[in-house]
């Protein structure tokens, strides 16, 4: 039988060949090169005695007594090797013969290579997403889970709990299971797996598309699937919301995004890399946002400067939009904790800071244009005593600020980030305005910023100036000046694969065209 070395051998050291095909250094140095029959020939008899539980019975040759030699004493590499050429229908079954198998099937080398041989189509599409739901955005992430690739959509934790862990479901799911041809099925709604379709356009952007939306319907109708959707999407009924403003938010996000039915398109975000002298490791945060509740943020540093953009949304200022920028040489030191408590005394010691900016930029207009790469809205100008209050529908957000040609007051220029603020008291000033009033007393350092703000459907944008505060590695807030409201943001503690730029300048392209879309 051609399958007999291969099932019984393990090298020269048993006295028996193997034939193995050469899949890289560590399987041609162990395996013999002599030629054999057809593979798919072998693979089908190796599948047979795998299920048939014969493998130990094989023998070594024609000229000597069988050895007695059982799957259970191969080496796990070999074992990888053979589990992996097997068809996937026949995984389940195997994974139910014995402890040893079921944890080598749970090998990422087996399922990598199923991915690349079996479903060689979807190959490009595990990693990081941003759906196009309109000023929404989304985050998605696309992993292979035992014998399926699934695309799992993250949500932050209800509002305002900005420390809760991430949430997420299932969106569609690939089989693994058949030689051939992968079988997509949407997951969308409440009636379990159904047909679906997937769409690769090109290599960083896919579609998704139900064949039974039918499916996503509820028996009690558009009603039911409302109150059903706001207590996964808030974790409450919509009387336990008294703000009218609110209400009409939350309405007006259940119509536009469920009328996509799960027909997405879906393009590729990386997660901002790392470098040794940035702030706090970059990355993704989940921040509070006023009435619009809990979005998603990625942190990331560029020179001198941090920005942190949007990649989930809202009818203000939309995702792929940046919605707060921090200049680093320009840092804030706070008065004692009662002045911090008086408005108009931060409002004062920000707009100094803007005003040095200001001219900074004048003297230096060539040192200035570090950060102008992105055309941004105009920025507003508040008086520092009667600062001006928006309209409930203007939300607060990010954008590219104005840069400096040189370093601001010298207490922010002379001592390097990484060893600046060892805890200072922190509390915010009257007036100024929390969704999650329990946010960290303590601070480690503070910056001059700038954040975006707009009128419904990204109208009249202006860049405003704040304050960017350090609390520590994980945690970091920002004041809005003009809105006198504060955003407390935590970072996202989940691990994402698949989901690094492949370089410094491939990210940069990414956010820029995140951005383009919206703008």
């Amino acid at each position: 039988m051609a399958v007999c070395a291969r099932l019984c051998g393990v090298g020269p050291s048993r006295g028996c060949r193997r034939r193995q095909q050469r899949r890289g250094p560590a399987e041609t140095a162990a395996a013999d090169s002599e030629p054999d029959t057809d593979p798919e020939e072998e693979r089908i008899e190796a599948s047979a005695a795998v299920l048939a539980g014969v493998g130990g019975g094989l023998c070594a040759g024609p000229s000597s007594p069988p050895p007695r030699c059982s799957l259970l004493e191969l080496p796990p590499e070999l074992l990888v090797e053979i589990f992996a050429s097997l068809p996937g229908t026949d995984l389940p079954s195997l994974a139910q013969v014995c402890t040893k198998f079921r944890r080598i099937l749970h090998t990422d080398t087996i399922w990598r290579r199923r991915c690349r041989e079996v479903l060689h189509r979807y190959r490009h599409i595990l990693g990081l997403w941003q759906p196009d739901i309109g000023p929404y955005g989304g985050l998605l992430n696309v992993v292979v889970d035992g014998l399926f690739i699934i695309g799992w959509m993250y949500l932050p934790p209800h509002d305002p709990h900005v420390d809760d862990p991430m949430r997420f479901k299932p969106l569609f799911r690939i089989h693994l299971m058949e030689r051939k041809a992968a079988t997509v099925e949407c997951m969308y709604g409440h009636k379990g797996p159904h047909h679906g379709h997937i769409q690769i356009v090109k290599k960083d952007e896919f579609s998704t598309k139900c064949n039974q939306t039918d499916h996503h319907r509820m028996s009690g109708g558009r009603q039911e699937e409302f109150r059903t959707w706001l207590r996964e999407e808030w974790g409450r009924t919509l009387e336990d919301i008294f703000h009218e403003h609110m209400q009409e938010l939350i309405l007006m996000k259940f119509i536009y995004t469920s009328q996509y039915d799960n027909c997405l398109t879906y393009r590729r975000i990386y997660l901002p890399p790392s470098r040794p002298d940035d702030l706090i490791k970059p990355g993704l945060f989940k921040g509070t946002y006023g009435s619009h509740g809990l979005e998603i943020v990625m942190l990331s540093f560029h020179g001198r400067r941090a920005r942190g953009t949007k990649i989930t949304g809202d009818p203000n200022i939309p995702a792929g939009q940046q919605t707060v920028e921090i200049d680093l040489r320009h840092r804030i030191q706070l008065p004692d904790l009662e002045n911090q408590r008086n408005f108009n005394e931060l409002s004062r010691l920000v707009l100094e800071v803007r005003e040095r900016v200001r001219q900074e930029q004048q003297e230096g207009g060539h040192e200035a244009g570090e950060g102008r790469g992105q055309q941004g809205p105009r920025e507003s100008q508040p008086s520092p005593a009667q600062p001006r209050v928006e309209a409930p529908s203007r939300g607060p957000d990010g954008t590219p600020g104005e840069d400096s040609g040189k370093p601001g007051d010298a207490s922010a220029a002379a001592e390097p980030p990484a060893q600046c603020g060892q805890g200072q008291p922190f509390v915010l000033p009257v007036g100024v305005s929390s969704r999650n009033e329990d946010y960290p007393r303590t601070c480690r350092m503070c910056f001059y910023g700038t954040g975006l703000i707009a009128g419904h459907g990204f109208t009249s944008p202006e860049r405003t100036p704040g304050v960017f505060i350090l609390f520590d590695e994980d945690r970091f807030g920002f004041v809005w000046l003009e809105l006198k409201s504060f955003s407390l943001y935590s970072r996202v503690q989940a691990t994402f694969r698949n989901a690094d730029a492949p370089s410094p300048q491939a990210f940069d392209e990414m956010l820029k065209n995140i951005q383009s879309l919206t703008s």
